[in-house]
């Protein structure tokens, strides 16, 4: 079994120059944004198809039923991350300096 090592964010992955931390924000905010924007597709596409399903323009519900099982995962997945970003930015800021 093979384990990565967590790489800082302000490690280039091909490179040994570091980020600055303004370059990271970008890239985490990159990051984000693209992720973001694929749950909200996924959730928009659940919805056409379940509105073509309705009004009898498609009779295929397996799909209309996979597209809304992937939307609810990534929503589900989306929620959890922000717990969990939530969650350590309050650890941090209970951090006494």
């Amino acid at each position: 079994m093979e384990i990565n090592s967590i790489q800082s964010p302000f490690v280039l992955h091909n490179q040994k120059a570091l980020r600055t931390p303004a370059e990271a924000e970008a890239s985490f905010k990159t990051a984000f944004q693209d992720a973001l924007n694929n749950v909200n597709q996924l959730q928009q596409d659940s919805q056409h198809k379940t509105q073509l399903l309705v009004t009898g323009q498609i009779d295929d519900l397996h799909e209309v039923m996979i597209a809304g099982q992937k939307a609810s995962v990534a929503l589900q997945a989306t929620v959890e991350v922000r717990n969990k970003v939530v969650e350590a930015y309050q650890e941090i800021m209970r951090m006494q300096v």
